[in-house]
């Protein structure tokens, strides 16, 4: 299954300087977080990889251009490094497609943009440059593919330690509660797309603000509530707490590893979710939870980003 990954943004929070690099190809450890979001989809089996470029692909294109699989793989040395014999491999089965697609295109519009290249297919995946996740993956496509939805996205809790202020007419404060204490949730990407995608996505269009919520309204998107590990890096704050973690040895992103893909896999076969609103609940207390929803009960409304009423469980895309 072909995965289209979105790396053609500013990404201005993260840009120290004018020649930074763009945010997909800074690094967590040896790696940029592109290359750690492209191996948890080859885990899952999909190394078909289409990489819209806007800013900074010509970055993109000479990293890969010019891999080096000695700095992530173990190998032995003969002949005073005439010879390198690799002892594992991370991207000689991955096909990887870079098409430029403007520097200031939608994402929408760089999406309609590699159409082409997806080749008819019935169903692929897409998602953001710079996010990564345990989720599992298998479950979710198989879901998707056996229910009529045209789009799935990854719903998580609020990551940001802002708190809601509730207040009266008077303008007296009446308690704060954290984000994430509240029934609602936000967009982690990781979509699944069918190709009727193209008919609500119009020309310039944004794939989040515009074709989501035409689907929303004829009950064709659906959220999968997702309670385990989930991290962007839009900011220089999250990449240092994500390089924290991967020098700490506790990367649970990287499925892949031998130490990972055991014990995701003891959580996945244990592991149910009551898909009942109060069970989808976040809630810091609440034990993380790796396997998604085979029939959502989560009301696939479309708001703006941000924090919104109580009782309702809501996704903000």
């Amino acid at each position: 299954m072909k995965v289209v990954i979105f790396c053609g943004g500013h990404g201005l929070r993260m840009r120290s300087g004018v020649d930074s690099a763009p945010k997909p190809m800074m690094t967590i450890g040896d790696r940029p977080v592109l290359w750690h979001v492209m191996r948890y989809y080859a885990h899952f089996g999909h190394t078909e990889f289409i990489l819209p470029l806007g800013f900074g692909g010509s970055s993109v294109k000479e990293y890969f251009l010019r891999y080096e699989e000695t700095v992530s793989n173990d190998f032995v040395m003969t002949k005073g490094g005439q010879q390198i014999e690799l002892l594992d491999s991370d991207i000689s089965e991955w096909k990887i497609t870079f098409v430029d697609t403007g520097v200031d295109t939608s994402i929408g519009e760089r999406l309609r943009r590699v159409r082409p290249y997806l080749e008819d297919d019935d169903v692929f995946l897409a998602n953001y440059g710079d996010v990564l996740t345990d989720a599992p993956m298998d479950k979710i496509v198989d879901n998707v593919i056996a229910s009529d939805v045209t789009a799935s996205l990854l719903a998580v809790p609020p990551q940001a330690s802002f708190h809601v202020v509730e207040f009266g007419a008077d303008s007296r404060i009446t308690g704060l509660r954290s984000a994430s204490d509240l029934n609602v949730w936000i967009n982690g990407g990781y979509f699944v797309l069918k190709k009727e995608i193209f008919d609500v996505l119009g020309e310039g269009e944004d794939l989040v603000g515009d074709a989501f919520p035409r689907l929303a309204a004829m009950s064709k998107l659906e959220a999968v509530p997702h309670h385990g590990f989930w991290a962007p890096m839009d900011t220089l704050k999250e990449r240092s707490q994500l390089e924290e973690l991967y020098r700490s040895g506790k990367k649970p992103w990287a499925l892949w590893s031998h130490e990972n893909r055991d014990q995701h896999s003891r959580i996945v076969d244990t592991q149910t979710v009551d898909n009942s609103p109060a069970n989808n609940r976040p809630a810091a207390a609440q034990p993380p939870t790796t396997e998604p929803a085979a029939a959502q009960s989560v009301d696939n409304r479309v708001v703006d980003d941000g924090v919104v009423g109580q009782d309702p469980v809501v996704v903000a895309i």
